[in-house]
């Protein structure tokens, strides 16, 4: 039997005592009063009643007793003052008065035989079982908040089209048992496992989540959340957008490390596309056009697969922005045209539409880009990388307040994305088009000190120098520009599409004023 009360839990097979999630080192004596007390929790337990169940009878005197019962107490965060669990009944005896959860574990032998009958090959994309939370309040109503979690967390997983997402009614088999994760792996089918627990005290409610790779068992994320318990539905709510926006991330970066271990002949079309991302997430030219070669092996091993086209397109892009010679108007289409083939190979796709209102946007069709932005974040609201598409297409469309404050929701989401110093790129350039120019050059020096590599930054802090008036600052930032970058800036002496005209015109005086021409 597995019995939870308050913070603890006890496993009569296994013999164990958990705190908090912590194990407890108990005597089997102590173990076996436990026991006893809570199988017996609906009557008064005298003296004579354990030392014939625990001693079997033998003589034992009352400060061995008494020792035992301390020692039960410690270990489950009680003791003889406050008799919060196990409370003394003068010249009675001891009765356990904790509210108590009972659950039936799953022999090891069952579990076996249910793991070599069903076990699931795990398909080629990532695919995840999110296992009931275990409430470990020992209070019964918590069951409900603990489920309800589960299901918000199962749906906004749900959101994530590359994910392959167990339905709840699956995963719910294991409630109450005792498993582990690797057998839960093979008898699911899935690569990844989410577990957690739900433990509430007075107004607040503490929730943990770990992510755990079923392969192998190795921990791949963990997080607690405590919050105040005042709408329980928002809460709810919260914390699911919370778990969902980072787990994205984050079995992304797990899928690229496995797949970098893959020599490149054997990889599918998901685990190409992933290698891409990795090498397109360097940002320089030579792994640019590495990410470039995995799209397209992506796409030669399966043409209709939405996320290659929509990776070459964003590779192409950059490629296109940072790398070529060729007028932009000339080339940027072809990027626009791959993320249209995602769109109409997946319309479900949050990423394909994000991707394709992005590319909408650099090519001036700003009204359109926002609402194709829009689109996306309705499919996924939980995605760090859609929302960031969001907040930089409304800021070059004019909508400087909410892109500033979707891009600091991305952030927020996914606090450790390898997109960061990009999305702080943008914001330090709204902030520039704001007229803010302190702010800006703030964000656009951090950006520097993230990625001193990205010689573009120090076009725009030089820009914000020479409208605040430090001229020398201006143009001692400029010469860190290299004169590939230079060649850069003459391709935009006429408006670059995706800006609108009276911002183009605020960095262009920028830029004279720090003494572009040299």
């Amino acid at each position: 039997m597995l019995y939870s009360f308050a913070d603890c839990t006890l496993h009569t097979d296994r013999r164990e005592v958990h705190r908090d999630g912590d194990l407890i080192v108990v005597t089997p004596q102590v173990f076996d009063l436990l026991e006893y007390l809570i199988i017996n929790r609906e009557r008064v337990v005298s003296k004579d009643d354990m030392i014939a169940a625990i001693w079997k009878g033998r003589i034992v005197s009352d400060s061995a007793l008494t020792t035992r019962i301390n020692g039960a107490r410690s270990a489950i965060g009680d003791s003889g003052q406050v008799q919060r669990l196990i409370k003394t009944l003068p010249r009675k005896g001891f009765r356990f008065v904790g509210q108590v959860r009972e659950t039936r574990e799953v022999t090891r032998l069952k579990l076996d035989q249910a793991a070599a009958e069903s076990s699931l090959a795990v398909p080629e994309r990532p695919s995840i079982a999110v296992l009931p939370f275990e409430n470990l309040s020992g209070d019964p109503e918590q069951e409900y908040f603990a489920d309800g979690m589960v299901d918000e967390i199962t749906t906004a997983l749900s959101r994530i089209r590359w994910l392959f997402v167990i339905a709840r009614n699956s995963s719910f088999i294991y409630k109450g048992h005792a498993v582990d994760v690797k057998q839960v792996g093979r008898e699911l089918g899935v690569r990844y496992v989410l577990e957690g627990s739900v433990r509430k005290a007075g107004n607040r409610i503490r929730i943990t989540g770990q992510l755990i790779d079923a392969l192998t068992g190795v921990h791949l994320w963990a997080e607690r959340y405590d919050r105040e318990l005042s709408d329980i539905f928002k809460v709810q709510d919260e914390i699911a957008a919370s778990v969902a926006a980072v787990i994205e991330p984050a079995l992304a970066a797990a899928e690229q490390k496995r797949v970098l271990r893959k020599p490149p002949e054997r990889l599918d079309a998901w685990e190409a596309y992933q290698r891409g991302l990795w090498h397109f997430h360097k940002y320089r030219p030579e792994e640019n056009k590495t990410a470039l070669g995995f799209f397209n092996q992506a796409l030669a091993l399966d043409p209709n697969f939405a996320p290659g086209h929509y990776g070459y397109a964003l590779a192409l892009q950059w490629e296109i922005w940072h790398f070529s010679t060729r007028p932009l108007l000339e080339v940027q289409g072809a990027a626009r045209e791959e993320a249209q083939i995602a769109v109409s190979l997946d319309g479900k796709d949050a990423m394909a539409h994000a991707v394709l209102a992005h590319m909408m946007m650099w090519g001036g069709e700003w009204e359109g880009a926002i609402a194709e932005a829009r689109s996306a974040v309705a499919l996924n609201p939980n995605s760090a990388f859609v929302i960031s598409m969001l907040g930089c297409v409304l800021g070059f469309g004019g909508h400087r307040e909410e892109a500033l404050e979707r891009l600091h929701q991305a952030m927020r989401a996914s606090p450790h994305d390898p997109l960061i110093w990009l999305w702080l790129v943008w914001c330090g350039i709204l902030q520039f088009f704001s007229r803010d120019q302190l702010a800006a050059l703030q964000t656009l020096r951090r950006v520097a000190r993230l990625r001193p590599d990205y010689a573009g930054i120090h076009q725009w802090i030089a820009a914000s120098l020479a409208h605040l008036g430090r001229l020398d600052e201006a143009r001692e930032a400029l010469e860190h520009i290299p004169s590939q970058s230079v060649e850069q800036l003459r391709r935009w002496q006429h408006r670059p599409p995706w800006m609108r005209p009276e911002d183009y015109a605020l960095r262009v005086e920028g830029i004279r004023r720090a003494g572009e021409q040299r």
